[in-house]
């Protein structure tokens, strides 16, 4: 039996172009949604199929104000059977102050592993993971696409520059995910029904946050792109085919 606590985070759905607050702490969410982030989705899909597999449990876990009950439920409706928000103004925390508060809600639990996703979507931090490794004393692996738990051994796949490398460590263990290993499942409607009616465990921080010490996020500059008239009407017709020659769609 192997009990998985999944970390998640509300970041926007920037699914197009992405703005940046005034202060360039975060992204501007005033005309989006919120989501949960490809890498957490594929975390998710994991920590279902280990707990289901083993016969554990599987909690979602995430900092943030009670607007993020939003997304635990849509968690809670994919197969987590219990949910935990650590009630607290997420702008404040920085990755330090984000691992310090998952440790300390570990430390009350008997969770055997726990997953993240690999990166925040919104922020870019790659850190969370590893300082709470660190703070729990416990290996950790990163960058993993799939993770299966056997005989009190996690067994990673992680894609490497050579290849698909495993790794194998005792558990209990963190592991960060990165999306592309698993295919995230959707929701059924009794999935959403249970979710509706779960209870969301709500624990305050345990620490003041000490905050991100970010300077501002800048975005890249855009890409340039060029249009080239090939003409109109039917006096176009010639230049259409020769660009077609060109790039060869016929001959």
């Amino acid at each position: 039996m192997t009990n998985v606590l999944v970390c998640i985070k509300r970041v926007p759905d920037a699914a197009g172009e992405v703005t940046l607050t005034a202060d360039g702490q975060g992204v501007d969410a005033r005309h989006v949604g919120f989501t949960v982030s490809a890498h957490e989705n594929c975390a998710v899909e994991l920590a279902v199929r280990i707990a289901g597999d083993t016969g554990g449990t599987a909690t979602v876990l995430t900092l943030g104000t009670d607007d993020a009950v939003e997304q635990l439920r849509t968690v809670l409706g994919l197969g987590c059977t219990a949910a935990v928000l650590i009630e607290a103004d997420p702008a404040g925390f920085g990755p330090v102050d984000v691992a310090r508060e998952i440790a300390a809600v570990v430390a009350e639990r008997d969770d055997d592993l726990v997953l993240l996703g690999n990166d925040a979507a919104d922020t870019g931090d790659f850190q969370v993971g590893i300082r709470l490794a660190y703070a729990l004393g416990r290996p950790v692996v990163n960058g993993v696409r799939t993770v299966e738990v056997a005989d009190g051994t996690a067994t990673a796949k992680v894609a490497g520059p050579d290849g698909i490398e495993t790794y194998e460590v005792p558990l209990p263990a963190v592991v960060t995910v990165l999306e592309g290993g698993v295919e995230p499942r959707y929701p059924t409607i009794t999935g959403r029904m249970k979710a509706k009616k779960a209870k969301v465990e709500v624990v305050a921080p345990h620490g003041e946050p000490r905050g991100s010490g970010r300077v501002r996020l800048t975005l890249p500059p855009a890409q340039p792109s060029t249009v080239e008239v090939l003409g109109a009407g039917p006096d176009a017709a010639p230049a259409v085919v020769d660009l077609l020659q060109r790039l060869g769609v016929m001959r």
